[in-house]
């Protein structure tokens, strides 16, 4: 709550949220290459996020 206080600080708290997002994502791509065989890029990983994950990040991040 405090970085939403100061200046600038939902800019950070939307790259913070972006970042956990992608994570989440990035490590569930790898998880599922496992058994596909193939590697996960970062191009296939931004495809698939939904604003709404964003939104339920935001929601449980804070």
């Amino acid at each position: 709550m405090v970085v939403a206080v100061m200046p600038g600080g939902f800019p950070l708290v939307l790259g913070y949220v972006a970042t956990r997002t992608l994570l989440a994502r990035w490590r569930a791509a790898r998880a599922q290459s496992q058994l596909s065989g193939r590697e996960p890029s970062l191009k296939d990983v931004v495809a698939s996020l939904q604003f709404r994950e964003l939104v339920r990040e935001a929601r449980a991040a804070l």
